[in-house]
C-alpha cells in the first residue's frame, strides 16, 4: 500500500491543490518500510489526482481539499482522508492504527472563503485503506 501526504516541512500542507510535494509512504505489513519526498512539478489541481495514480498511491491525506479535486481522486480509486494538520508522519501513523481523525468533506474553495468551514473532526477508526 501507498500513502500520500501533501508536504511541507515536516508537515500536512493545507491546500491539495497547490501542494508542491508530496510525502509518499510504502506500507507492508501495516509498518512504513520507504517513504520519499516527491515534487509535483507544477502539476495544478486537475492533474494531481493523475499524479497520485501514476505512483501508485492508495490513500490520500491532506489539508483543504475542492469538490472537484475530491471526485477525481474518487475516481482515480484513491481513499481520501481531508481536514488533517500538523506532523506528516505522526497522520500517517494514525492512519496506519486506524485513529486518523479527519473531516469527511473537508473542502477548502478559495474562490468562497466566507463562512469557510472545513467541517468537524473524528476518529475514523472503521475505515481502511487496502
Amino acid at each position: 500500500m501507498k500513502i500520500a501526504v501533501t508536504y511541507e516541512n515536516g508537515s500536512v500542507f493545507g491546500h491539495f491543490g497547490h501542494t508542491e510535494q508530496f510525502k509518499i509512504y510504502q506500507v507492508e505489513d501495516g509498518a512504513v518500510v520507504k517513504a520519499q519526498v516527491v515534487p509535483t512539478n507544477g502539476s495544478g489541481h486537475g492533474a494531481l489526482a493523475g499524479f497520485l495514480a501514476d505512483h501508485g498511491v492508495d490513500c490520500l491525506i491532506c489539508g483543504g481539499i475542492g469538490p472537484g479535486a475530491q471526485a477525481a481522486l474518487a475516481q482515480a480509486g484513491i481513499r481520501l482522508y481531508a481536514g488533517c494538520t500538523g506532523s506528516a508522519d505522526d497522520r500517517v501513523s494514525e492512519l496506519l492504527a486506524g485513529s486518523l481523525a479527519h473531516a469527511d468533506g473537508a473542502t477548502c474553495d478559495h474562490h468562497h472563503d466566507e463562512g469557510h468551514d472545513c467541517g468537524g473532526q473524528h476518529t475514523c477508526g472503521s475505515h481502511s485503506c487496502h
